[in-house]
């Protein structure tokens, strides 16, 4: 399955055409409800524009030769969430996923996914349905299946702090961080992908060890990252070692902090306790607040605005200080100052080069060099012709010679 983000048809189908021979469908992304789906304008953010979405994966379905699918977030309403599945189901898609949260529920607001709408897509529509949401063990995707008569259950967060969820196993956390090592060794990729996937895996080993937590944080190459691993190994190893019989896990969890685990994201509230007096007794910070610093407000500082800050030390994180940028007409990023089209550069860019125009605004001089190829032409016409003409000239007068010659 190959999955894309989009919000063009023609761009989307093109993107896909490339991809089809590799994958066994096409996957339209239509969850994502981060900030940055907004800005591109795709995933959840596209959910109130049938219109587009029916062109789409109509064009799509046309077009393509493997299955096109969409994964979706629910509305508040039932109904509403019925006759938009309903909608995509006659446009085309051969495949759902239902997300049972709406695309306001994330982060710390994510609360529990509503079952309930999925059940009522999967009655709704003839095409098969998959389930999304509150999935942290295996029974979980066992209780789902029963209780809303889906085809396929998927997980996220789940699978990602227990990779063998599907399995039905509660392996030791290094098993799985080791496993997923090698795997990196083999085929590498960024380590910001890297220490993603160990912050997950190791959630709840390293709110116990702190300092473990901020070196994997700090730690430059792929090679400290698996020192670090070892590390966490050889002291949950150490623990185990000197456990006492009848000793139970600590912090509510059902099983001890070295092995795998769903973890619940707190809630607002519970969220505040985390962050507030006594966690910072107990030395724990947030996830990406290593280091708390005065800005004003005394804000709690990501470690990508202390760098930032670093930078420039007059910099302030103030919302109400930001400026007011005016946004493109076509995808709603903040557009140039300067542009003819009051667009931003990527939408201005397609345009003036669909149009043949200039955008001083942005640099695009698509018009301008136009105009320069076409009287770049025109003088090679020009200085070809006398060229030709000389030849002409001479080819006559050899001829005459030769005629001349001839007649003597």
């Amino acid at each position: 399955l190959s999955q894309f983000c989009a919000n063009d048809p023609e761009v989307f189908v093109q993107a896909a055409l490339l991809a089809q021979d590799y994958c066994d469908a096409i996957d339209l992304n239509l969850g994502c409800p981060q900030m940055i789906a907004k800005r591109g304008h795709y995933g959840a953010f596209l959910q109130e524009e049938w219109d587009l979405l029916q062109r789409m994966i109509l064009l799509a379905n046309e077009k393509l030769s493997v299955p096109i699918t969409c994964k979706i977030r629910v509305f508040p309403e039932i109904a509403k969430t019925v006759k938009y599945a309903q909608m995509l189901e006659k446009a085309g898609c051969q495949l759902l996923t239902v997300h049972g949260r709406t695309k306001e529920q994330k982060g710390p607001l994510a609360g529990v996914a509503s079952w309930e709408h999925i059940q009522a897509v999967r009655k709704a529509v003839s095409i098969p349905v998959f389930a999304n949401g509150n999935i942290q063990c295996l029974s979980d995707v066992e209780e789902c299946i029963r209780k809303t008569g889906v085809h396929g259950v998927m997980s996220a967060e789940g699978n990602l702090h227990n990779p063998a969820l599907f399995e039905g196993r509660n392996p030791l956390v290094w098993e799985m961080a080791e496993e997923y090592l090698e795997i990196v060794q083999k085929y590498p990729c960024p380590l910001s992908y890297v220490r993603a996937h160990l912050f997950k895996l190791w959630h709840h080993t390293l709110q116990v060890y702190q300092q473990l937590r901020e070196e994997l944080a700090k730690v430059k190459t792929l090679e400290g990252i698996v020192d670090v691993n070892r590390e966490l190994k050889l002291r949950c190893q150490e623990e185990i070692a000197n456990q006492k019989e009848g000793e139970k896990p600590k912090e509510g969890l059902p099983f001890f902090h070295w092995i795998c685990q769903p973890y619940v994201r707190p809630g607002p509230k519970e969220r505040c306790k985390e962050n507030g007096a006594s966690g910072t007794e107990k030395g724990v910070r947030g996830k990406r607040a290593l280091e708390e610093e005065e800005d004003g407000n005394s804000e709690l500082l990501s470690k990508n605005k202390q760098k930032k800050k670093l930078r420039n030390p007059n910099k302030s994180f103030d919302p109400s200080l930001k400026p007011k940028y005016a946004k493109c007409d076509q995808c709603g990023n903040p557009k140039g100052n300067k542009c003819v089209f009051n667009m931003c550069r990527g939408c201005c860019k397609k345009r003036a080069f669909k149009e043949t125009a200039d955008c001083p605004g942005h640099g695009l001089l698509f018009k301008t060099k136009y105009e320069k190829s076409l009287s770049w032409q025109s003088t090679q016409r020009v200085i070809q012709t006398p060229e030709l003409s000389r030849r002409g000239d001479a080819d006559v007068g050899e001829a005459a010679v030769r005629k001349e010659a001839g007649d003597s």
